[in-house]
């Protein structure tokens, strides 16, 4: 996927910005933090992965509908999106 190699550095900072919030929830939890405090880290790290994957998705549009070479990398392009979307809805 040429569109994840050209974005890698963006897309891993955001990766280690997830690690980051999932650690902040460990220790949270480790900590006795009340249970508003730790919903709320567990919200963000939702919004956060919902962004990451709207982006993904995005650039997997842009890349393998979109700009396909012909009409085979374009249908091979959906239904690997429509894939992905079924699992991601279920």
């Amino acid at each position: 996927m040429t569109h994840t190699i050209r974005n890698k550095a963006k897309l891993l900072a955001r990766v280690r910005r997830l690690k980051g919030q999932m650690e902040a929830v460990e220790r949270a939890l480790d900590t006795g933090a009340s249970c508003a405090e730790v919903l709320n880290l567990v919200a963000s790290i939702r919004g956060a992965v919902s962004g990451l994957t709207a982006e993904l998705i995005e650039d997997h549009v842009r890349e393998h509908v979109v700009e396909a070479a012909d009409a085979r990398a374009r249908r091979q392009g959906a239904d690997e999106l429509i894939e992905v979307v079924r699992s991601y809805l279920k």
